[in-house]
């Protein structure tokens, strides 16, 4: 991806070195708390650091020279629609950085053509439902008990909400 750079950000492909910055916040309990995955080592941030190298759905997100997150962009199953996702460094947190970043790219994507942007989150992830009403994105649904990321110890699996979001190409306010 050719960077995007913002008033304080840059938005870059990872590179196969941003293993210990990463590692740094997909380490924390409390950072990975609603993301289908618990906590990160080490030798798992180096792994997926260099995967994603490769891989032009995560956008690595700096501020200076320092990585504080990351937003996650993908094809969705319907034309023309993309997944919106992130997780940002806590330490960084309260700036709108995450907002910023978000924001610019998917002012890129609508640019580019695409026609809706979608996200999802757990209705208890208030941080995040937040930032995505900020970007303007409408929620279109609560789900209930739609996710299970976890099981309880009788190997049951553990159910969570969901809340659905999106914007359209012709709500955004810088689309063509």
């Amino acid at each position: 991806m050719d960077p995007i750079t913002t008033d304080r950000l840059t938005l870059r492909d990872f590179r196969p070195d941003d293993g210990a910055a990463l590692h740094a916040y997909l380490g924390d309990a409390d950072v990975v708390r609603f993301e289908p995955y618990g906590p990160q080592d080490r030798a798992a941030c180096d792994r997926q650091a260099a995967e994603r190298a490769d891989d032009p759905r995560f956008v690595a997100v700096c501020h200076g020279d320092v990585l504080v997150g990351h937003v996650y962009l993908a094809p969705a199953p319907q034309p023309l629609t993309w997944e919106l996702g992130f997780v940002f460094h806590p330490a960084h947190g309260g700036r709108g950085y995450a907002t910023e970043a978000a924001r610019a790219l998917v002012d890129r994507t609508f640019a580019a053509g695409a026609h809706r942007v979608v996200a999802g989150c757990d209705p208890r992830n208030e941080r995040s439902w937040r930032l995505l009403e900020r970007l303007g994105m409408r929620r279109e649904a609560h789900l209930v008990e739609a996710a299970t990321f976890r099981t309880a110890p009788d190997g049951t699996p553990v159910w969570h909400d969901a809340y659905r979001y999106a914007v359209l190409a012709r709500e955004w306010p810088t689309s063509p």
